[in-house]
């Protein structure tokens, strides 16, 4: 049995946005969302050096689409990008073969960019021209292309590059699931007459977008979001506010989320957690001038570590002996994933160091100084794996973020609008910290965010009817619906690389472990590849090896 849903994020935002309309509304924004067939362009690729000939439909998929500004902020937020249409944000383009556009049944491919948690205008590869090898480890649209699937690409509003006509910032939390459901609900709409099925969608992400697609994937049909959705007419919603209904489902069929960006509001404090003890000038930039070991960063780093165990311990989830996963085993459940994937690549004859060999990274020649193992072939074993030197490696290998590492404006001297604090907040706000010690320690006088400003506790703040902050965190988190009354995925494909130092290993460890604990979960794929770093679609064979077995057991 699943555990009791917990509703009510509508209720935290009812103030905000009133509650009015009906079935009428969700039929004329329905009617304004019907697909037309014959509104395409066609494209000329290569496809495994044979000319192929794509459809290509490029949709606005809801009825209330907000006009963005000409300028936008690009990734990193250091230049502007010239958005040629003002609507790119909340677009999809959907590429089929011409020879699969009658196919009813063939499933739809659904990219979502976003890395960094970035705004995402849309954009595809399939252009006129393009050339693909569905053969080749990192080409996914190669694959999915020569698999006969339905590529669709989606744009979707976001933190920092997502500014609205009238100057307010359009892309703030839940802003990205919220339209990547309003693509979902839109392909389900017109269903029968599109090409493919939409009860066979796989959403993918890589970063920022991986956490965008567990989060997707991990509420389908929670009514939590149907407020936002009626605000932008996504398709099949009723009313406004709390009154929303909905006569569509946004519930997917498989997730294959790469290094995912996920649960924002406990990262720091998983990161902290992992990475706390091994903190070190040669490992950790200088903020404000002072560097690591003189400045504030140590004490914010153990302060910010030292909240992660409440929070592991009240999540409730279990090992696969039922054995409760807390921080007391959570380095060793870590370290067995770590281990599991070496003895992976012994048995396929990957060459791996024996102690006081090196590692040999992109980034960095290291020596071994946490890995033995014995045997040959399929035989191979690890004998010995220090996970704290394991950790001190990755460190080493790329050197971390700095402290604080997502909640990070306004605190321990940095001085840019970085991290993902700047997806959260009210559309008047550029930013509001999203993490207890972040909002205890906020040091910018007159930004509108921290007790300096508001006067109020954190507690107080989540609990006040004059901001939507707990619902934002609530609505990008996937921990927050798995092992609930969601519809989350029953299939889900999931890699952090074994360098990636981007978030914490703990918190992929739990990402897997909440999956593993969702009765509708059928299957889970975890691994942390060898040797590899923040990316994504490095294993494209393997990826539609699997995608494929599942599809194939659901015709």
């Amino acid at each position: 049995m699943k555990k009791p849903f917990r509703v009510g994020m509508a209720l935290a935002t009812a103030l905000l946005l009133g509650a009015c309309g009906g079935s009428d509304v969700a039929s004329a924004n329905d009617a304004k969302l019907k697909f037309d067939p014959a509104t395409y362009t066609t494209v000329s690729v290569t496809l495994d050096g044979v000319s192929t000939k794509l459809r290509q439909y490029r949709i606005v998929y809801v009825a209330n689409p907000i006009k963005m500004a000409t300028a936008q902020a690009a990734l990193g937020g250091n230049s502007t990008v010239t958005l040629a249409d003002p609507y790119a944000y909340q677009t999809m383009i959907v590429s089929v073969p011409e020879d699969k556009v009658t196919d009813q049944k063939a499933a739809l491919y659904f990219l979502v960019n976003n890395g960094g948690w970035w705004a995402s205008p849309v954009s595809t590869t399939i252009s006129d021209g393009a050339k693909f090898v569905s053969t080749s480890d990192t080409d996914n649209i190669g694959a999915a292309l020569k698999a006969g699937y339905v590529v669709v690409n989606v744009g979707t509003r976001s933190r920092g590059g997502a500014r609205a006509e009238d100057g307010s910032w359009a892309g703030k939390a839940p802003a990205p699931v919220v339209d990547a459901k309003a693509a979902i609900r839109y392909l389900r709409l017109n269903d029968a007459s599109m090409p493919g099925s939409a009860e066979r969608i796989i959403v993918t992400g890589t970063s920022g977008g991986g956490g965008l697609t567990s989060a997707v994937s991990a509420s389908g049909n929670s009514a939590d979001y149907l407020p936002y959705l009626a605000e932008v007419g996504a398709a099949g919603v009723s009313g406004s506010g709390v009154a929303a209904t909905s006569s569509l489902k946004d519930d997917v069929f498989a997730a294959v989320a790469y290094c995912p960006i996920n649960n924002l509001g406990n990262a720091d404090a998983g990161y902290e957690w992992e990475y706390n003890a091994v903190r070190s000038d040669s490992n950790t930039g200088a903020l404000g001038g002072a560097a690591y070991s003189v400045g504030a960063q140590p004490a914010a780093s153990k302060a910010i570590a030292g909240t992660f165990a409440a929070y592991v311990n009240s999540l409730g989830l279990k090992l696969d002996n039922g054995t409760a996963l807390t921080t007391a085993n959570l380095r060793d459940v870590t370290q067995a994933l770590v281990q599991q994937e070496i003895e992976r690549q012994l048995a396929k004859g990957t060459v791996v160091p024996q102690l006081g060999g090196n590692f040999v990274t992109s980034r960095a020649t290291l020596a071994n100084d946490w890995l033995t193992w014995s045997g040959t072939g399929t035989s191979a074993t690890v004998t010995g794996l220090d996970y704290a030197k394991f950790v001190r490696y990755v460190a080493s290998n790329q050197a971390l973020k700095t402290v604080v590492a997502f909640d990070a404006v306004g605190v321990t001297g940095n001085p840019n609008i970085s991290g993902e604090t700047n997806l959260f907040g009210t559309p008047a706000q550029q930013y509001t910290n999203f993490t207890e010690w972040s909002w205890v320690n906020n040091a910018v006088k007159g930004d509108g965010s921290g007790v300096d400003d508001t006067g109020l506790a954190w507690a107080q703040y989540l609990a006040s009817s004059t901001n939507t902050l707990a619902a934002q965190l609530r609505l990008i988190n996937p921990l927050a619906y798995l092992n609930t009354a969601a519809d989350s995925a029953p299939y889900w494909y999931v890699r952090h690389g074994m360098v990636d130092r981007d978030t914490a290993f703990a918190m992929q460890t739990l990402l897997y472990y909440a999956i593993k604990n969702d009765p509708s979960v059928k299957d889970v794929s975890f691994k942390l590849p060898y040797l590899v770093g923040h990316s994504g679609n490095y294993d494209v064979q393997e990826a539609f090896a699997w995608i494929k077995a599942k599809l194939d057991a659901n015709p």
